[in-house]
């Protein structure tokens, strides 16, 4: 809602970032910041898709032009065409590794999508990390974790690949490459909760980890999904998720920040997709925008590592990434198809052909 008193803008806006919208505003209408005032009444979420003012500067413009304050409520149909998106990205990467599975060389470039958590976490005497800004055709802006899902996406398939094709398990390739010591952690507290290794994968289930670091947390995620071999239909069925951000201050809302995280990833890594032809989305509508549902929800278990020799550090994103590379390394496991875009199965089904990414 935007009102204008004597000069003076006064906008009532849900956002993340109140000065940023001030700014805005300042430029679309010419005036000094001590003439607009940006009210941030109680909202909702945002998870990044409350960082622009588009919605205020309509509101302020139809205020000015009727002399009266206005209120603006975009639809959904309206949010999903005029807002922005989440940017796309083309990740490459290359590595080399010793036949004892000792990592040599790390070469890791990123496109347009961003460089959050683009460096390794793992041991790499030769490494070379790049990120590429590019000029998108479309809007872009902030998605919960920035560009730290698809670089830990791309990073943790590719231990995977080097993994299979070392002839080593998963975890022990990771660990053999690792010196972080809470990284290493939250990968054993992982693993042990789940009881890695126990079992093997088949066709019809795989099991996959993944972890990695960002903004002070650590985590490692295990993954097991089933597949219906016949209509190559996929559900994630559990995950076990490990958690360390130095001292716990509230348990119960660091296990609810990550439980939500891991709902939401599984829509990101499987299925969320925006569709265009001709200049024009295609769903703009939750009837055809497909988001994790109940039914979609797997069996989740959280362990939390407690530091109280180490400072708090923000859990609010972190725990999204790992989620995505654990369930596309289970689906390796079990079907031998490296899906290397998200969504992974935007009709909840395997359609690649085998991989062929890597050679011995």
């Amino acid at each position: 809602m935007a009102e204008w008193t004597d000069g003076k803008l006064t906008v009532w806006t849900g956002t993340q970032r109140p000065f940023g919208v001030r700014d805005e505003l300042v430029q679309a209408f010419h005036l000094s910041p001590s003439q607009v005032r940006v009210i941030q009444p109680d909202m909702g979420s945002g998870y990044g898709g409350k960082h622009t003012g588009e919605a205020a500067i309509e509101a302020a413009r139809l205020a000015k032009a009727a002399g009266k304050p206005v209120k603006v409520v975009w639809t959904r149909s309206e949010e999903f065409t005029w807002a922005y998106f989440r940017p796309a990205g083309l990740i490459q990467i290359k590595a080399g590794a010793r036949r004892d599975g000792t990592l040599v060389a790390w070469e890791h470039h990123n496109f347009n999508s961003g460089p959050a958590a683009i460096g390794t976490p793992y041991n790499v005497a030769n490494q070379l990390i790049q990120y590429h800004a590019a000029k998108s055709p479309l809007r872009q802006g902030s998605y919960r974790g920035l560009a730290s899902t698809a670089n830990h996406f791309a990073r943790e398939s590719h231990m995977d690949g080097l993994a299979h094709v070392a002839g080593m398990d998963p975890l022990e390739f990771r660990l053999k490459n690792l010196a972080d010591s809470r990284l290493r952690a939250v990968f054993h507290a992982a693993a042990t909760k789940f009881g890695w290794g126990r079992l093997k994968s088949t066709p019809e289930r795989g099991f996959g980890i993944a972890g990695g670091v960002d903004k002070g947390g650590y985590v490692a995620t295990c993954a097991e999904v089933g597949i219906d071999v016949a209509s190559k239909q996929v559900r994630v069925r559990r995950v076990v998720q490990a958690w360390e951000s130095g001292a716990i201050v509230n348990p119960d809302g660091l296990r609810n920040q990550l439980t939500g995280a891991i709902v939401q990833g599984i829509g990101g890594a499987l299925f969320e997709r925006i569709l265009f032809a001709d200049g024009r989305i295609l769903n703009p509508h939750f009837a055809q925008y497909r988001v994790p549902r109940f039914s979609d929800t797997p069996q989740v278990e959280i362990v939390l590592i407690d530091r109280k020799d180490l400072p708090s550090a923000g859990a609010g994103e972190t725990g999204l990434v790992g989620l995505a590379p654990a369930v596309g390394n289970a689906i390796f496991a079990a079907s031998g198809i490296r899906l290397r875009n998200m969504p992974m199965a935007p009709h909840s089904g395997v359609q690649e052909e085998p991989d062929p990414g890597f050679r011995s």
